[in-house]
């Protein structure tokens, strides 16, 4: 396999926002290189493409593993392992989500918790900041709740979802019509003073 042009600026690419994502740029240019690879690839093969050290890769590898966007294959007649990645991007969307909610969000939830119960301890002095965590615990409890409800649905439904994003502005936007707006806020009623003038 050769690098096109095209490849190789994705690659580098997926490696810059992996590093703005807190990711080691390797293991994320492994990860967008299995991903448009065709066929599964060897350490070595992975290492001379990307211009990386095996152990590099091989660190690399164990990792996207374990977050289980990669997976080891064994090719008949080969004694080497071989790696590809999810293909779906669907489906890697929801695995890099989950992995991100175990090492980040969970772990957030469980700190917010306990400084809320030391602030309420705390007494008077810091009902702010307990007011202040307790909003921010909300929010982090609301947005996993949201996620768990994500990763529930098939990838059909989830690209569905996303597809229909300019439908959900126009329900939840600021344009929507409410109990307070529209044609029933503006109707004047028969007989009013506004209707004789």
């Amino acid at each position: 396999m050769e690098l096109t042009p095209a490849a190789l600026k994705f690659v580098l690419h997926w490696g810059e926002m992996g590093q703005a994502w807190g990711i080691n740029r390797t293991m994320a240019q492994v990860h967008a290189l299995l991903f448009i690879s065709p066929e599964a690839l060897d350490a070595a093969a992975i290492s001379t493409l990307l211009g990386v050290s095996r152990s590099n890769v091989s660190t690399s590898l164990r990792e996207l593993i374990t977050w289980g966007v990669v997976r080891r294959v064994h090719v008949i007649g080969c004694r080497c392992d071989r790696f590809e990645a999810l293909k779906d991007v669907f489906e890697t969307f929801r695995v890099i989500m989950a992995e991100r909610k175990r090492r980040e969000m969970d772990p957030t939830i469980a700190l917010l918790d306990h400084c809320v119960s030391e602030a309420k301890a705390a007494g008077p002095d810091e009902a702010y900041t307990r007011e202040q965590l307790e909003k921010m615990l909300e929010f982090t409890r609301m947005v996993t709740m949201f996620y768990s409800h994500i990763d529930r649905l098939p990838s059909s439904a989830l690209q569905a979802l996303f597809k229909g994003g300019a439908t959900l502005s126009r329900l939840f936007g600021p344009g929507r019509p409410s109990a307070s707006s529209g044609s029933e806020r503006d109707a004047v009623p028969v007989g009013s003073s506004t209707q004789a003038k």
